[in-house]
This record gives C-alpha cells, structure tokens and sequence, in this order.
C-alpha cells in the first residue's frame, strides 16, 4: 500500500519566529536554553504589542525619588505584604472552616491546628501577621504624619488611608469572633456593646454587626462574609487606588531636608 505524501509543516507565525542577531551576538550559540529564552522574549514581545503593557511597567517602577529616602519609605512596602500574606493563609484557612454555631467552628479550628498538614503554621501565620498588619498601618501613617505627606496635593491619598486603617481594624475585629469560644465570644460581645454606644450610628452598627437580638449563628456568618468578601475587597480596591496615586504624586522628602534655592547670577557673571 503506497505511503500517503507528507504534508510539510505550517508556516511559522512572524511573531513567534527568533529575532535576528543583535550586533556582536554569537550567531552559533543555541541549544535549548537559549531557544527558551527567545520563545519567552517572543511571548512577551506578543503580549506587549497588543497590551502596551511596559509602559505601564515602567511608568509604575521607573520614577524619580527624592532625596533622603531611607527605610522608613518601605513600610507601605511591608504592609502592602502583610495584607498578600494574610490573604494568601486567609484562603488556606477558608477551605477548611465552617461558620457553625453550633460547635462546627470550633472544630473545624481544632481539625486545622491539629490534623491539616501544616495547618498549625499556616494559622500561626494569619493569626500573627493580623497584628503585624495593624501595627505596620499605625507605624506607616505615624511616618507619613511626621513627614508631613498628607498636606497637598496628597490629601486624598491621606484620606485613603485613614479609610485602610478603618477597615484593617474591622478586619482584625471580624476575624477574632470566628474560632468561636470562650475568648473570642466574649471579647466580641464587649466590642460590640462599645459599639453600640457610639454617637448617632452606633446603636445602628451594634444591631447590623450583631445580626439579632443577642449572639447567636447570624452573628458568626455575619462576621465571616464581613471579614472574607466584603472588608477584603474594598481594601484591595484602595490599596490600588492608594498605589496609584503615590506613583502619580510620588513621595515627599523627609522634613528636616531642605529644597536646594536657585542660583542667582552675580553682576559679574551678567
């Protein structure tokens, strides 16, 4: 029986096809690597071509800083990492409990320390990066108080933050009632009864974050959605407008730097 013809292969495509060798590039080096290196380049290139995706890169990382910057312009930095952390162990976290009043919160806490592989850690680790996060939010607007960043034309980028402090606390106070015990449950009811006595709106935001007349299994998924879907993606919306506008606006230098003064010209020089 006579072999079929062989069809040849299809063209490549012009974007996916190697560039030509720069100047002073070793034509003959290859192999595998380097074959990868330039489909990656290739890929990105394609990307790029159709997103204009690098100039956003570089406007976001390429950008002048004033003098003077030292550590202390890395705390929005490490919260901004605190926040990724606690939501990357958040959803960890997530997949294993149930918002049961009736004792399933509980034990699925118990299921997570002492069953899950490194479910112990991971709790540790949201557990503890919660207070990391609200102490690096009230030592980054102490920073930026002090430096005197939220004077113009940076009011806005203040206000979003005092906003972000807000929701970082009631992200704190939401997720402290979800283990559900003694502790939790306690403390919980007396931060709510705080809240209540506030002024105007606080009977109001008692009754709401309570969900009843008293404690009970509305409270606990109350708090849960609260503290997984709605105070979550508010704060990841203000941190992005927040970044946005510190790449804008940029940075101001530390107050006890002085502006350098224009040169003025001396007769002689005239």
């Amino acid at each position: 029986m006579p072999r079929a013809p062989k069809l040849p292969s299809p063209p490549v495509p012009s974007a996916l096809k190697a560039p030509p060798a720069q100047p002073g590039e070793d034509v003959a080096k290859g192999g595998p690597l380097e074959g990868a290196k330039r489909g990656g380049i290739n890929v990105v290139d394609w990307i790029d071509e159709r997103t204009s995706l690098s100039g956003t890169g570089r406007w976001l990382l390429f950008r002048k800083v004033p003098r003077g910057t030292n550590w202390f312009y890395t705390l929005g930095s490490a919260t901004l990492f605190a926040f990724l952390s606690q939501a990357v162990t958040g959803v960890f976290l997530a997949m294993f409990y149930r918002p049961d009043a009736a004792g399933g919160a509980y034990e699925s806490i118990r299921h997570i320390t002492d069953t899950v592989f490194l479910g112990q850690f991971v709790r540790g680790m949201h557990l503890w990066g919660a207070s990391v996060m609200v102490v690096l939010v009230f030592v980054h607007m102490g920073r930026t108080f002090l430096w005197g960043a939220y004077k113009y034309p940076r009011e806005l980028n203040w206000l979003i933050g005092v906003v972000l402090l807000i929701l970082t606390l009631v992200m704190a106070l939401t997720g402290y009632l979800l283990p559900f015990d003694q502790r939790a449950y306690w403390a919980t009811v007396v931060a709510n009864n705080i809240t209540a006595t506030g002024p105007l709106i606080g009977p109001y935001l008692g009754d709401f974050l309570r969900g009843g007349p008293e404690f009970g299994a509305t409270t606990l998924s109350r708090f849960y959605s609260i503290h997984m879907l709605l105070v979550p993606g508010l704060i990841a919306a203000l941190i992005g407008a927040h970044l946005y506008l510190v790449t804008k606006l940029g940075t101001t230098a530390p107050p006890w730097l002085k502006a350098d003064e224009p040169s003025t010209l001396s007769e002689a020089e005239v």
